[in-house]
């Protein structure tokens, strides 16, 4: 049980292309926005669709995997862990954020048949 203390697994869409850069001691790195979409039924039984949004970030192959097969809309589960960090923003002002460190990718996208 140790291993899921801190694991994240979803299935979603990507809200744009991932931004790929190197950083200076020439690791890959990607971010990218994913979105989760949770459909229930209200109280009139109407279908209600709540998206959430999730900032992804991802170093080394699994970036280089991203950068050369993701691209806006495209369907994708990842596995990862929540890194929180803070930071000062150009303002002076500290501001906090949860990301999702992938760890692995699947393309969901099926392909139609030939």
């Amino acid at each position: 049980m140790y291993a899921l203390k801190n694991k994240v697994q979803l299935i979603g869409n990507l809200g744009n292309a991932p931004e790929v850069k190197n950083t200076e001691n020439g690791k890959k790195l990607a971010r990218f926005s994913m979105a989760t979409n949770e459909t229930y039924r209200g109280r009139t039984g109407e279908k209600i669709t709540e998206t959430t949004w999730h900032n992804v970030v991802a170093w080394g192959k699994v970036a280089e995997i991203a950068e050369k097969y993701l691209s806006k809309g495209k369907e994708i589960a990842i596995e990862g862990k929540l890194i929180n960090r803070s930071y000062t923003d150009k303002d002076g002002i500290k501001r906090s954020v949860t990301e999702i460190q992938v760890s692995e990718i699947l393309m969901m996208d099926h392909k139609p048949a030939a």
